[in-house]
């Protein structure tokens, strides 16, 4: 018997309505997702700045 807490008010899982247990998975799938694209924008900004030092030193020095 889990409970939520949804706008201060505490709510039994169980007792929710098909279509409110369908609408809170998808809500915590899209929580997950949106962890997940927060984890890859980190990836992609640790391998930018990786990217952007090696430019760096591949330029001129001359210039």
């Amino acid at each position: 018997m889990a409970k939520i807490k949804i706008d201060d008010k505490e709510y039994d899982t169980d007792a929710l309505s098909a279509e409110a247990k369908d609408n809170l998975t998808n809500m915590r799938l899209c929580d997950e997702r949106m962890q997940q694209i927060k984890r890859d924008a980190a990836i992609t900004q640790t391998a930018r700045n990786a990217y952007a030092a090696a430019l760096k030193s591949a330029l001129p020095k001359d210039a």
